[in-house]
């Protein structure tokens, strides 16, 4: 028996040793593959790039800004910043510096889009962000705002932002239902309202229809005649100018 609790206790003590030898392993491996990122700032892209590649990360240069300090070409600002810990095989976004602003920014409120945007890309700057609304007064594909403004100094990246006019929403309405009204009066009704007439179908009786009747078949469509359907329907949510459709008997 004793021998037997011997074993059981050499078999956990061995148990235990394999545990710690392989967090101890795994934690080597993790560490293993951990680099210390260098100081980026001040190199050009390419020295740059060359001091990253043997420590198994790259460099990706993200945006450019303007700076007094520091020289055109040359690394402005890295995240992570130098000293940090990292995996193998991450990647270090850099900013690039263009030196002191040069370029004087151009006024192109009042321009259309295209207009605004030719003028911004030939003083070699980019168009930033570019957002549309509605203006009450105001012609639309216009200009109406510009983020950094006309001869801005001290600006930091070589954008323009622009905010452009677009035409209105067009109204809507709730549309009303025409059943059993004569075909003239919804007519006259939906040019009121700003509304288009449609395709007019005839609903033309059957022959068994027309001899219970005594009616002859009707074949064309006029003021008088009475509709049984609508397209779109009561209810339904129209814009202005839009055209209805009508099954008329």
């Amino acid at each position: 028996m004793k021998s037997f609790f011997q074993l059981v206790l050499l078999g956990l003590v061995l148990i235990i040793v394999a545990l710690v030898s392989a967090l101890t392993a795994m934690r080597f491996a993790i560490h293993g593959t951990e680099v210390t990122v260098p100081k980026l700032v001040g190199l050009t892209p390419g020295a740059a790039e060359g001091a990253a590649v043997p420590l198994g990360i790259s460099v990706v240069v993200e945006r450019q800004y303007y700076s007094s300090e520091v020289p055109e070409g040359r690394v402005l600002m890295q995240v992570p910043s130098a000293g940090t810990k990292v995996r193998r095989g991450f990647q270090v976004r850099v900013a690039e510096s263009l030196g002191p602003q040069r370029v004087q920014i151009p006024d192109v409120l009042g321009q259309s889009g295209r207009a605004a945007e030719l003028n911004i890309e030939r003083r070699g700057l980019d168009v930033g962000s570019v957002a549309y609304m509605p203006v009450p007064g105001s012609a639309a594909d216009q200009v109406v705002a510009q983020s950094p403004n006309a001869n801005a100094s001290g600006v930091s990246m070589p954008k323009i932002s622009l905010l452009i006019t677009e035409p209105p929403p067009p109204q809507a309405f709730v549309m009303p239902s025409f059943v059993g009204a004569p075909l003239g009066s919804a007519n006259r009704s939906l040019l009121d309202a700003g509304f288009r007439l449609g395709n007019v179908t005839m609903l033309t009786p059957s022959s068994t229809d027309a001899a219970a009747t005594g009616a002859a078949p009707a074949s064309q469509a006029n003021p008088a005649s009475i509709i049984v359907s609508q397209s779109p329907p009561p209810g339904q949510k129209v814009n202005a100018g839009a055209a209805v459709n009508f099954e008329v008997r």
